[in-house]
């Protein structure tokens, strides 16, 4: 198996800290202007200094195309507000007057059981809340591990799974996604 990891731009600890002030920025800029509002940032878990490149992206475009399948499940009243396609990764923000607790019940049924979604980290906030809305805000179980199943904080702070055994996986769930059902997405 080829790893999806040996082409993009290596991204350093400061650049990502330099996207995340950005993020945190355009998410209270939003909010301010739209206080009524649910807001979702969107965007991959990926380890390692490679953060985006043509696999890493279509891994998140055929998740969002899911994530959007099942939003419009539940409501139809959402706007895309931007799209991030930067070396520090891919980021899509979407506001709905939905109640965020419905859209992050929505969000973590995607990332405990789409197959992609297990990559994806979906944030849900708004105005009313002080913060992002957790699992444990709504006593739903931890976020389980993408290797061993343990919950994935624990093997993140201890460094359970090296960089490499994280993109070998990945690696293998891109194959498995894209390769064995004839190619990349387009």
């Amino acid at each position: 198996m080829t790893s999806i990891f040996q082409t993009g731009q290596p991204q350093e600890i400061v650049d990502v800290l330099k996207n995340r002030d950005e993020r945190v920025a355009y998410q209270q800029a939003v909010l301010t202007k739209y206080p009524q509002t649910t807001l979702l940032a969107i965007k991959l878990n990926i380890p390692g200094p490679i953060k985006n490149n043509e696999a890493i992206r279509a891994i998140f475009d055929a998740g969002m195309l899911r994530f959007y399948d099942a939003l419009v499940k539940v409501t139809t009243d959402f706007t895309t507000l931007a799209q991030w396609d930067k070396p520090t990764g891919n980021e899509l923000f979407i506001r709905t007057d939905m109640d965020a607790l419905t859209i992050k019940k929505l969000a973590v049924d995607f990332e405990d059981h789409d197959t992609l979604g297990r990559l994806f980290d979906v944030d849900v906030m708004s105005t009313a809340a002080d913060h992002s809305l957790s699992r444990a805000d709504m006593g739903l179980p931890v976020r389980k591990c993408l290797i061993c199943d343990r919950i994935a904080k624990d093997c993140a702070r201890s460094r359970r799974h090296s960089v490499a055994e994280l993109q070998a996986k990945i690696s293998t769930l891109y194959t498995q996604e894209f390769e064995t059902s004839g190619g990349v997405i387009d």
